[in-house]
């Protein structure tokens, strides 16, 4: 990864969030969810076992996020929350608060 600092990069990883929550089946599970600059914002993506969740473009991290959060809640994933573990290549130490997402009812 570059060293450049986020600011100026212009496409790529730029975030590494995590996300933890139950599954369809009402397992446990903890992803990486990777954060992209790209030409039109950002994007995100998780990979799940066989499934992979990617969000559309978005003019913060935060809309990214939370476009994935929901397309896992429309596929019966529930009790999520994330929160950001990198930005570019420093490591925020599980210093960062979770983001919690309520069920849709």
């Amino acid at each position: 990864m570059s060293t450049l600092p986020l600011t100026f990069k212009k496409e790529g990883l730029v975030e590494k969030h995590q996300i933890e929550g139950v599954d369809p089946s009402d397992r446990y599970f903890s992803r990486a969810i990777l954060v992209n600059r790209t030409a039109a914002g950002y994007m995100s993506k998780v990979m799940y076992e066989a499934l992979t969740v990617e969000s559309g473009s978005h003019s913060t991290i935060t809309g990214a996020v939370k476009e994935l959060v929901e397309k896992l809640q429309g596929l019966g994933f529930s009790r999520m929350r994330t929160r950001a573990n990198f930005k570019g290549t420093r490591y925020l130490a599980e210093k960062e608060t979770w983001i919690e997402f309520a069920d849709p009812s």
